[in-house]
């Protein structure tokens, strides 16, 4: 048996497989910033409807016994599905009744966990309907869509 040209075996030569490594890595660093950003804006949304949900409780609370208070005067406790936003088994938010008397009340999500580095921090919403936001890098717009 003869053996092969060396010119007639087929492969990738160390110079083409670098290349296309580090195509790769420039292509994944580019993307993952891309990607963080996207989930923390998911897990957002996820936070403003679980701060809406609390919203639609205490409104119910308020038409049933007209005032936001409980029956001993002391502040209402969310029911525990609203508590807390859960993404991947991970609280990525605690809701709470931030303040509240018998005309008026504060509903706040903490973020927790990773989306302790969010921009827009702390979401709120009052029972006006005003939204709002603790962090000051985003408009309370943006951190609310």
């Amino acid at each position: 048996m003869k053996p092969m040209p060396r010119a007639a075996c087929s492969g990738f030569s160390l110079i083409e497989l670098l290349t296309v490594v580090l195509i790769i890595g420039l292509l994944a660093a580019v993307a993952w910033p891309s990607y963080q950003s996207h989930l923390m804006r998911s897990q957002r949304a996820q936070a403003a409807v679980a701060l809406l949900q609390a919203q639609q409780f205490m409104e119910r609370h308020y038409s049933v016994h007209g005032s936001y208070l409980s029956a001993s005067g002391a502040r209402l406790e969310l029911p525990l599905a609203l508590q807390v936003v859960q993404a991947d088994s991970q609280v990525v938010y605690q809701i709470k009744i931030d303040a509240a008397d018998a005309l008026s009340y504060r509903l706040l999500a903490s973020p927790q966990g990773p989306m302790q580095a969010d921009d827009c921090g702390a979401l709120s919403l009052d029972h006006t309907g005003l939204k709002g936001r603790s962090g000051s890098a985003a408009s309370v717009a943006q951190c609310w869509r």
